[in-house]
């Protein structure tokens, strides 16, 4: 069977590659035009779109999926799309071209968490598990009946860049055996059930970190928006960019520490910090104080948050 693949970014790439070392007979690859890419903004290639040249597949680069698009889609003569993460909306005329539909793979467990950003605020929400499906895309927004899903758990203090990372590998594995199934016509596409939730995709502000909340909202938070679109507060009116909160000390780990006693007199925002030549900063909370890991202020890179304490001395950081 014949099959085209849709997508764009690294996350895509993986289910590329299964297609191909599984033996499908992949005719192109259908991907978005090159972007400006860093300070220089030289076009670059999307990921897809090089890992398709590496292959040696034809590569299609469309930003929509208009005329010009559908014509070249029909010219592959693909039996089918899988399509993962593409970055763009396929009309149903573009539906309609292939004999056996398009094959989404999105990460998530539909019908919770429909749209662009799944993984994000699934963890966001603290889901304990979540996962990915493949289903028949059609018209609605990721709303297509499902033929295959698998589930994997949510650890604590894991990013959503890490459970991307984890479950396009594991969906690329999904995929390759929902084609396989088709082609072999033992597949059947069941409606969804359940709970509906949406998942838009998450604007800058969407990283703004609200003090006022309880800690473990907080932390959520910034773990759901590491890498993107990150996490952030602001001192002085600059704005301070925030590592993912990966690891969090003990109730009883913070008692040994000196000072540990201003810790719960800590207003939210406010920074507070404990320790001597390896100092440790900690931020109140509306529930009790975080410890910060990694820290980005203003034209500055990344650091340690043990150094960037280390760096403001006794000035008085309340983060707004």
């Amino acid at each position: 069977m014949r099959v085209l693949f849709a997508g764009t970014p690294a996350v895509a790439v993986p289910a590329l590659r299964r297609l191909v070392a599984d033996g499908h007979e992949v005719v192109a690859a259908l991907t978005r035009d090159d972007a400006p890419v860093g300070r220089k903004r030289v076009l670059t290639p999307s990921p897809v779109a090089s890992a398709a040249t590496e292959l040696g597949l034809p590569v299609l680069k469309f930003n929509r999926i208009d005329a010009a698009a559908e014509q070249a889609i029909g010219e592959t003569g693909a039996d089918v799309a899988a399509i993962v993460a593409y970055g763009g909306l396929v009309p149903p005329s573009a539906l309609a071209i292939p004999p056996r539909g398009w094959v989404n793979l999105h990460f998530s467990l539909l019908p919770r968490w429909r749209g662009a950003a799944p993984v994000q605020h699934a963890v966001i929400a603290g889901d304990d598990v979540t996962g990915a499906v493949t289903f028949q895309l059609e018209a609605g927004l990721d709303t297509g009946p499902v033929y295959g899903q698998l589930t994997q758990e949510i650890r604590p203090g894991q990013t959503s860049g890490e459970l991307l990372e984890s479950l396009a590998d594991s969906g690329s594995v999904l995929l390759s055996q929902t084609i396989a199934g088709l082609e072999q016509g033992k597949l059947v596409a069941v409606p969804q059930s359940g709970e509906i939730t949406h998942a838009p995709k998450l604007a800058l502000e969407d990283g703004r970190v609200d003090w006022a909340q309880p800690a473990l909202a907080i932390r959520r938070r910034i773990n759901g928006v590491t890498p993107e679109p990150g996490a952030w507060t602001t001192w002085k009116d600059a704005r301070v960019k925030l590592g993912p909160l990966t690891r969090q000390p003990t109730a009883a780990e913070i008692e040994q520490l000196p000072g540990h006693e201003d810790l719960a007199e800590a207003a939210p925002g406010q920074v507070v910090v404990l320790g001597g030549r390896k100092p440790r900063a900690f931020v109140g909370t509306g529930s009790h104080a975080l410890e910060l890991e990694t820290v980005q202020p203003a034209g500055k890179k990344m650091m340690a948050a043990s150094d960037w304490a280390r760096g403001i001395g006794k000035d008085e950081v309340v983060f707004a």
